[in-house]
């Protein structure tokens, strides 16, 4: 792999890996780390690109994400792992789970979604406008690259079908606000779709695990000991 995540690792016991939205870090989940790690050996990753984890060469992609994150597992002797994920870390769980069945113990999605469409137009428009301006200077600016690269996260990615998420064998939380910027009918394919799964809404904006860190963290404790 071309690259070296930086990550925050806290406690002991079965694995649980966290991971952050587009243009975040790993200090998305400080409200998390510590609550959950009397549980579970809790890692915290910069995904490639963010934070103090370096770009790298290869693609810049939700599934070059969610392989480097096998290669994160595998580095570290992780034969599986629980995958709590928000936005766009919600689809690099996804993504990871449909490609790698057998190294998900347990999957959390916040925030994820199937295609730009699932967004709500009011969150989705200003990104594509912001992604349409970015690239045409990227070629100029390293700075507008970045950030065309990063915007594009969320203009082109994921696109999963409904259909694929039925390879997902493990036991699946869809997590939302009820402000979400999902639609609510994607979020309720999201987890119609998935083959063991269930939603739980709490009341809110999609940053749930930061505005609401007590509901989001006993939400997510009682699936995982469920």
């Amino acid at each position: 792999m071309d690259i070296e995540h930086y990550y925050i690792e806290k406690g002991q016991g079965e694995s649980l890996i966290l991971l952050h939205g587009n243009g975040e870090n790993c200090d998305y989940f400080k409200g998390q780390i510590d609550a959950f790690a009397r549980y579970y050996h809790v890692y915290a990753l910069d995904t490639r690109g963010h934070g103090k984890t370096p770009r790298g060469n290869a693609p810049f992609t939700i599934r070059q994400f969610a392989d480097d994150l096998l290669g994160f597992l595998d580095s570290h002797g992780i034969d599986k792992a629980h995958l709590l994920g928000f936005s766009d870390g919600g689809n690099i769980a996804m993504i990871f789970a449909i490609k790698y069945p057998d190294r998900v113990s347990r999957l959390i999605l916040n925030g994820a979604n199937l295609n730009a469409k699932g967004v709500k137009p009011s969150t989705q428009i200003p990104i594509e406008i912001g992604y349409r301006i970015a690239s045409l200077f990227a070629r100029k600016s390293p700075e507008a690259k970045q950030n065309a690269e990063m915007l594009g996260l969320m203009v082109n990615d994921p696109n999963v079908l409904p259909a694929e998420l039925l390879a997902i064998k493990a036991k699946t939380l869809v997590i939302a606000g009820t402000n979400d910027m999902i639609k609510d009918a994607h979020t309720r394919l999201i987890a119609q779709s998935i083959p063991d799964s269930q939603l739980v809404l709490i009341k809110g904006n999609h940053f749930i695990a930061n505005k609401c860190p007590d509901a989001f963290n006993r939400a997510v404790l009682e699936f995982l000991n469920s």
